[in-house]
């Protein structure tokens, strides 16, 4: 899987500008964290199965990177979680999702 690692701010009006034509996906993983892990390995898995993810599919690290998964929340007005799945299309969450319930044939075309 081809993750864009989320790394700085300023790629979070990058993510709003690529949404209006296209749905763009975050995925918030926490690495201290043993349900984010088999999620994140699933969604990698499920994903083999198929030809393409969204063309753009983003990758937190949320331990390394808390000020950015803070910002997520605010500039989308969505509740933090860790595991997360976030979609978002033309600068709105079209949805969100945590822990078990991420599904990863969302990421699907």
């Amino acid at each position: 899987m081809n993750w864009i690692q989320v790394k700085n701010i300023e790629q979070l009006a990058e993510i709003s500008e690529k949404s209006v034509h296209n749905t763009i996906a975050i995925f918030k993983h926490s690495t201290r964290c043993g349900i984010s892990g088999m999620v994140l390995k699933n969604i990698q898995k499920e994903i083999e199965n198929f030809k393409e993810p969204y063309s753009e599919v983003y990758l937190l690290d949320l331990i390394s990177y808390r000020e950015i998964s803070n910002m997520i929340s605010k500039k989308w007005g969505i509740e933090h979680q860790s595991p997360q799945l976030i979609l978002i299309k033309k600068n709105k969450v079209i949805h969100h999702s945590s822990h078990y319930s991420i599904d990863p044939k969302l990421l699907i075309l």
